[in-house]
């Protein structure tokens, strides 16, 4: 587990102090794949070089584990440095080399000797889907193909953490979509916790089981995605969520509105279609849709009501964990919501 806590950094420039982290506070799990976001200057890069321990923080502790990494130094710090494997958005590659023989590199500077060298480098290109490309050299390769080379050199070395700023920066979409796909295979697969930092929200909405959306150097929100995402008014699901568009033909049809996000496969399939025969009321998707947060379907509606027992079909809907709000009534009510 990564704990942060109260975590400030600022740095010189031009005779004045910038600063970068403001009091932040996060935890990791262990084992998850944790986001942070925020638009270019925000903060996000230095909060993972802190964490990766390229940086030491002017106020605050990192603990890994329990340990405060604040208090390292010499050959312990070295130690703790190798259980964390980092990705940066500039892939450091040797030009000369085979794409098997930059995975392989770190593990020679470890002195882990061939037969085991050549074991893990095999598995890492597979992990990465490289094995075809492993004698090619770098610049026969895609930037998404090197950003995958990258992320097997960095788990080379079997870290207990994998820390990756920006891994689709100068990768196109189909290309971003196997980079992820990698990351979060390596926490699937081989256990280890990601930290991702990205001003892309389709990141989140792919990968990750927990957020934190920083701003000018400070967390303004986290928490685990799916439960962020239930709350509409959060950063995260005004991002994540479809959007809702209502117009005023299709609102003039029914008797009262309501928003509703709703989670996971059952609720989406079923929970409408039953409030509806308990209640005997009637539902329209008049906006909204549905979308992916990792594997999990979600749907944000709104809702087209007419019944006499509407209150009491979305008040059963809210008890069976749908997210109901911003309820109103009459056409002219739904129109101008």
């Amino acid at each position: 587990m990564i704990t942060v806590e109260n975590l400030s950094k600022s740095f010189a420039s031009n005779g004045n102090s910038v600063v970068a982290l403001r009091d932040v506070s996060v935890d990791v799990q262990a084992g998850s794949l944790f986001g942070v976001v925020g638009p270019a200057g925000s903060g996000k890069s230095v909060l993972a070089r802190c964490i990766a321990l390229q940086e030491r923080p002017d106020r605050g502790v990192v603990r890994l584990d329990g340990l405060n990494t604040g208090t390292l130094d010499g050959r312990r710090l070295r130690e703790i440095r190798r259980q964390l494997g980092v990705v940066s958005t500039k892939p450091e590659l040797i030009a000369e080399r085979t794409i098997a023989g930059n995975i392989a590199s770190p593990l020679e500077q470890l002195g882990v000797d061939g037969p085991q060298r050549r074991s893990r480098v095999g598995s890492l290109l597979d992990l990465v889907g490289l094995t075809p490309r492993a004698a090619q050299r770098p610049g026969e390769l895609s930037a998404g193909q090197l950003r995958r080379v990258a992320v097997a050199k960095a788990l080379a070395a079997a870290p207990a953490v994998l820390l990756a700023d920006d891994p689709t920066a100068g990768v196109d979409p189909e290309e971003a979509g196997a980079v992820l796909t990698v990351l979060d295979r390596a926490r699937s697969e081989l256990g280890v916790t990601v930290v991702v930092t990205t001003p892309d929200a389709g990141v989140v909405r792919r990968v990750c089981d927990d957020v934190a959306v920083l701003e000018d150097g400070t967390v303004v929100e986290r928490g685990t995605v799916l439960d962020l995402i239930s709350d509409p008014t959060s950063r995260t699901a005004q991002a994540l969520l479809p959007a809702i568009e209502t117009t005023r033909s299709q609102a003039a049809r029914y008797d009262r509105s309501a928003d509703v996000v709703l989670v996971g496969f059952a609720s989406v399939g079923a929970l409408l279609p039953e409030a509806a025969g308990r209640f005997d009321v009637e539902f329209a998707t008049i906006g909204g849709g549905l979308t992916r947060i990792g594997d999990t379907p979600v749907g944000r509606f709104r809702l087209g009501v007419r019944g006499e027992r509407a209150d009491a079909a979305l008040a059963w809907v809210a008890e069976r964990g749908g997210h109901v709000t911003h309820t109103a009534r009459g056409p002219q009510g739904v129109a101008a919501a």
